[in-house]
C-alpha cells in the first residue's frame, strides 16, 4: 500500500490491485489525504491490508469509495482502469465485497448463500455449472461450514451466519476481496481460521483489504492504513516502530503496541485512575 502527495491537492492511494486518485479534502469519501502518512510499502498484489482507526474515523466508508460503492471526487482504478469503465459483471468477477453486518436471505439454506457468489460467472438465468459448485464446496470447507450447507441462514448463530457470508464472498474467486469486520461474531479460533484464509489469497497473488476492529490481528496484515476523523493519517507495514507510534497515536495513547515472540499485539493501556480501584 501507498500514499504519496500529489502536488498539494491530490493524493494516490495503492493497495494492490486497487488504486484511488482524489483531490485532497478532510474526508475519506472521496479522497486519500495521507495527513502526514508516509509510504513504505510496494502496493505490489498479494497484500494482506488492515484499516483500522478509532470509532467513526471514516474506515467503512474509506472501503466502501474503494468498492466503488460510495461517491468519490476522484478515480478509483481496478488494475489500472477505473472502476467505473469495467462492466458490472466483469467488475463483480474481479472484486468480491462482504460488508459490514451484512443482510442475507434469511431463509435459503447456506449452500445456495455461498452459491450467490458464483452469480456474477453465470449467464442469465443459467443453471450453476460443476465448477460453481465445486468453487462453493471449496468455499464451504476453507470457512469450516460444510456441515451446515443445508441449513438455513436465519437458524445459524451469529458466528456460523458470518462464516457463510466469507465463504459466499471467497466464492466469488475474485483477485480483490473486500470485508469490512469480517470477524464480527467470529471466536478467536475462527479469527485465526480467517486470517490463515486471507493468508492463502495473498500467496496466490490476490489482494486483500479489511476494515479490522481486532488491531492484534489487524498487525499480522502485511500493512496498516489507519485512519483518523476521515483522513488517511498513516500507513506502513506492520512490524514498522512507525506504524506502531501511529497506531498509538490515533488511539490517544490509549493502547500499547508489545511483541510477544514473533508476532506484535495491541492491548489497551487502563487509565490510572481506573486500575487503583482493581481487585
Amino acid at each position: 500500500m501507498k500514499v504519496s502527495n500529489v502536488g498539494r491537492s491530490a493524493a494516490i492511494l495503492a493497495i494492490g490491485a486497487l488504486a484511488l486518485t482524489a483531490c485532497g479534502s478532510d474526508n475519506a469519501t472521496g479522497n486519500a489525504n495521507s495527513g502526514g502518512g508516509s509510504g513504505e510499502s510496494s502496493g505490489v498484489s498479494g497484500t494482506l491490508t488492515g484499516i483500522v482507526g478509532p470509532n467513526g474515523a471514516g474506515k467503512s466508508t474509506l472501503l466502501r469509495v474503494l468498492a466503488g460503492l460510495l461517491p468519490t471526487d476522484g478515480v478509483v482504478q481496478l488494475h489500472g482502469k477505473p472502476l467505473a469503465d469495467w462492466p458490472a459483471r466483469e467488475r463483480a468477477r474481479q472484486l468480491a465485497w462482504l460488508g459490514q453486518g451484512e443482510a442475507g436471505a434469511e431463509d435459503l439454506i447456506a449452500y445456495d448463500v455461498v452459491l450467490l457468489g458464483r452469480l456474477p460467472h453465470r449467464a442469465w438465468l443459467a443453471p450453476p455449472t460443476a465448477a460453481d459448485h465445486a468453487a462453493v464446496q471449496r468455499a464451504l470447507a476453507e470457512m469450516q461450514v460444510a456441515h451446515l450447507q443445508s441449513r438455513r441462514l436465519g437458524d445459524l448463530s451469529g458466528g456460523e451466519r458470518q462464516r457463510v457470508l466469507l465463504a459466499r464472498a471467497l466464492a466469488v474467486h475474485a483477485p480483490v476481496l473486500l470485508m469490512d469486520e469480517p470477524l464480527a461474531h467470529l471466536d478467536p479460533p475462527h479469527q485465526a481460521d480467517w486470517l490463515a484464509v486471507a493468508r492463502a489469497q495473498v500467496a496466490a497473488g490476490g489482494t486483500v483489504v479489511s476494515v479490522l476492529h481486532e488491531l492484534g490481528l489487524a498487525l499480522q496484515a502485511d500493512d496498516l492504513l489507519i485512519v483518523r476523523d476521515g483522513r488517511i493519517v498513516h500507513h506502513g507495514p506492520c512490524s514498522s516502530p512507525t506504524t506502531h507510534r501511529a497506531l498509538q497515536a490515533a488511539f490517544d495513547w490509549r493502547i500499547g503496541v508489545y511483541q510477544v515472540k514473533d508476532r506484535w499485539v495491541a492491548l489497551p493501556r487502563i487509565p490510572q485512575e481506573q486500575s487503583s480501584h482493581a481487585d
